[in-house]
Order: C-alpha cells, then structure tokens, then sequence
C-alpha cells in the first residue's frame, strides 16, 4: 500500500534546470504519542528504556484531553520511551528540549559505545546468531529514538517561533480542510532575503497565475496535496543548504558585490526573455503538484508563472551539476524517514483497491483554497529548513550522516 513519489525535484524545476536525482520518498505508518507524564525530570530510568516499558504517572487530566495537547503541537505522535517523553517537556516545557536531547543523545552515544566493545562470542551456531540478532534490534532502537529525537526538535523549532504545526488533515462537511491561521509573516522572518526570494519563486511555481487570488478554490486530491507538501519539505532542505554556502561565501568576500550581482541578474532576465527562447520544463511535467492539478501545464499564466531571476537562484546555477546534485540530496535514513511519517500523518495514505486490472487508489478529493494551499506550502519548506538544521546540529553530537 505505499506510493512511491517522486523525490528533490522542486529545485530543478524552480531553476529550470534538470538534475538526475533519483530518490524518492515512500509513505509508510505513523506512530503515536503517550499519555501526559507528570514529572519534568530529563532523564528516563535506563530499565524501562531498555525493556521498552512506557514510563508513566498518574494524571489528573483525562486522556483525551491529553491527547488532544498533543495533537495541537504535531500531527506525528511519537511511541519510542524516549519519544514519548520528549513529546510531554514540548508540551509543559518547550524550552528544555535542546537540554533534553543534549542528554538522550549523550546517553545514545553511550550505549551505541558499549555494544561496539563487545566482542562476538567464539562459539558458532544458535548463540552467534542471538548474539547478532540482539545486537540488530537494539540498533534498530537507537535509530527509531534518534527519529523521533530529531522530530522533537524541529516541532520544538516551530513552537519557538510561535507557529502552529498544521493538525492531521480532515475535511469539514463540505470537504473544506483549510480552515488555518495566515502566518505567512512569520514564516519570512525565518529565512534570509535571498532564500525567501527562492521560496516565493516556489510558490509562484505551484500556485500559478493564483498568486494574487488566494481566495479561490480548488478541488483536488488529498494524496495530491500531501505530495506537494514532501516535495515541499524537500526543496526547504535543499534551500536551507545552499543559502547556508551562499551566506558565507557572501560574508568572505567571495562572491560578486551587490552592483555586479545586479546586472548579473538583468542580463540573465533580458536572455530569458529573448525571442526563441525555451525553458526546459520537462522536469516541471514530471513533478508530482502538476501533474493532475487542475490546469497543471506549464504555461505564461500557469505553472511557472512569475519565476524570478534571483542573486540565490543565479549562484545556485552557477554550481556544477555534481555540487547541485550533492546539495539536492537528503543526507540520512533518519531525514528521509521523518519526511515519510510526518507527511503521512497529515493527509493519511490512499486506499488501495485490488481489481482484476490491478490495484487502484481510491483517493479522497478536497476543497482547498489557493490561501490553505500557500500556508501548507510555506510550513512545508520551514519544516525542511528546520530539518537541515536539526540533522546537522545533532550529528554534530551523535554522528549518523554517512558522509
């Protein structure tokens, strides 16, 4: 029952330029948060965590008021021990989380330490193969927790600047969904110049000729929807990364100053615009928001409408296509898999229908205005830029991107 979708593709289509990426990202179930603890301590008995006991207190609030908190901060709900307990300090002390994973981490790197000491018993047989089977399964605990440790620190990201998560999608009676808060402000606050720039740019690709007119609606897809946010979270990622290099060649000098970068741009504008000219936008077919949304071709007024000759968008068309591709590509299991489960958790996945010619997906169509489709747009990407940040702070601290 997975699908497949077509992954790092917003960056090629945004410069209209191809890039040969491969991935993909593949939905897959979603996990669920505990009930409310009742203690603030940072730190999990060791024996419940490794016997995989939930630790928990009694609660003077009923449980499904304590579900409820969690599902207002993020529609993913964690089920690992240390999951759960950094789900309860998001939702009583937001501010302790970067204490609280500094802690997990330490201990994760303590143990992942321990079980590399241990030598493999000589003997061969039924006690090697428990031995690896052992071994296996608690580094398969390491990596859900290091998922969800990840996870609770780019929800924490979004509480601290005081911007809601949007809860698991379900439409009204009139199969409306995006009855959200505009937070558009908020969300360009957290990008430099340049990348909100690229990010607007992202936006005029999906959005069309819509920009302007964010009242409309359309009816679409809920699968389709979810598809545009991965993507989304992708390019977020890959824009966080490429500003990061972009900001401090700028900052040492090494890039053209403001006036040269300027006419740079108008030259570049002034060749697009020049008769006989063509964008390439056969990798814009192939992305997943445009291929069925409705009036999804690529034309003056369409997708692709108002793509903007940017400082950011020149550089990254300057780099190499090993470079682009190398910055295009999600770096960890961990990443991929936070963007597979989130998603999913949001907009659920298609029911699929065995029939004599095949299976089907039997989606649900939605009502969502161009407005709803911006704000989902926007989270998206800051949830991807957040990511970047996340995966590098604690690799710095627990090592498990693959070079």
């Amino acid at each position: 029952m997975d699908v497949a979708i077509t992954a790092v593709r917003s960056p090629a289509i945004v410069l209209g330029r191809p890039i040969s990426a491969s991935a993909s990202v593949r939905l897959s179930s979603t996990s669920r948060f505990s009930r409310k603890l009742c203690f603030t301590s940072l730190s999990i008995p060791k024996q419940a965590r490794r016997r995989g006991f939930v630790v928990r207190a009694a609660s003077s609030f009923p449980e499904s008021s304590e579900s409820d908190a969690h599902a207002k901060i993020a529609p993913l709900q964690l089920e690992s021990p240390i999951g759960q307990f950094l789900s309860q300090i998001l939702v009583d002390h937001p501010h302790l989380v970067p204490a609280a994973v500094d802690q997990q981490l330490e201990q994760l790197q303590t143990d992942r330490d321990a079980d590399q000491q241990k030598e493999e018993p000589s003997a061969s047989g039924t006690d090697l193969i428990l031995y690896r089977r052992i071994a296996e399964v608690k580094a398969n605990e390491r990596r859900k927790a290091l998922e969800e440790i990840l996870y609770a620190f780019v929800v924490q990201k979004f509480i601290d600047a005081n911007i809601s998560l949007t809860p698991s999608v379900t439409p009204d009676l009139s199969g409306k969904i995006d009855l959200w808060p505009d937070e558009d402000g908020k969300h360009e606050k957290l990008h430099s110049r340049e990348a909100y720039e690229m990010i607007q740019n992202h936006l005029s690709l999906i959005l069309g000729n819509k920009v302007g007119d964010l009242t409309s609606t359309a009816e679409i897809s809920k699968f389709r929807v979810g598809q545009v946010y991965a993507a989304s979270v992708m390019y977020g990622y890959f824009l966080k990364r490429v500003d990061q290099r972009f900001q401090l060649e700028k900052t040492m000098k090494v890039l053209l100053n403001e006036t040269e970068e300027e006419n740079s741009v108008q030259q570049t504008t002034m060749d697009n615009a020049r008769p006989g000219f063509e964008e390439d936008t056969s990798q814009g077919m192939s992305h997943p928001e445009v291929s069925t949304w409705p009036g999804g071709d690529v034309r003056p007024g369409g997708f692709g409408y108002g793509i903007k000759a940017t400082r950011l968008r020149n550089y990254v068309m300057s780099l190499d296509g090993d470079t682009l591709q190398r910055y295009a590509t999600i770096r960890s299991k961990e990443a991929i898999s936070i963007i597979e489960k989130h998603t999913e958790a949001l907009f659920g996945r298609p029911e699929i229908v065995v029939t004599p010619e095949g299976s089907v997906s039997k989606d649900e169509n939605v009502k969502i205005s161009f407005g709803g489709l911006k704000k989902l747009v926007l989270e998206a990407v800051t949830f991807g830029s957040f990511l970047w940040d996340v995966e590098s702070y604690v690799d710095s601290r627990y090592h498990f991107v693959l070079n």
